[in-house]
């Protein structure tokens, strides 16, 4: 299979310790409906990105630099890299 653009939200929660834990990440139709499930989500959330990534399904291939679409609340550090 060819690769395609995935647009991807996920949100975190605050788990033991005040560290934070990823909750299931959400697929989404495109970077817009992404970015409006994210928002929708973040006034719940200790955090909430919704971001875009070159993916190859088959083969669990995914860009290591993703596009960040919307971010807010508190995120891990390798979110602040990207």
């Amino acid at each position: 299979m060819a690769s395609e653009t995935v647009h991807v939200v996920q949100a975190f929660v605050v788990g033991k310790r005040q560290s934070l834990k990823a909750e299931t990440p959400i697929r989404c139709r495109s970077a817009d409906a992404a970015r409006r499930t994210a928002e929708r989500l973040a006034p719940g959330k200790a955090g909430v990105v919704a971001f875009s990534s070159v993916a190859d399904p088959e083969l669990g291939e995914f860009d290591e630099t993703p596009t960040i679409i919307y971010r807010a609340g508190r995120l891990p550090v390798s979110f602040d890299e990207v």
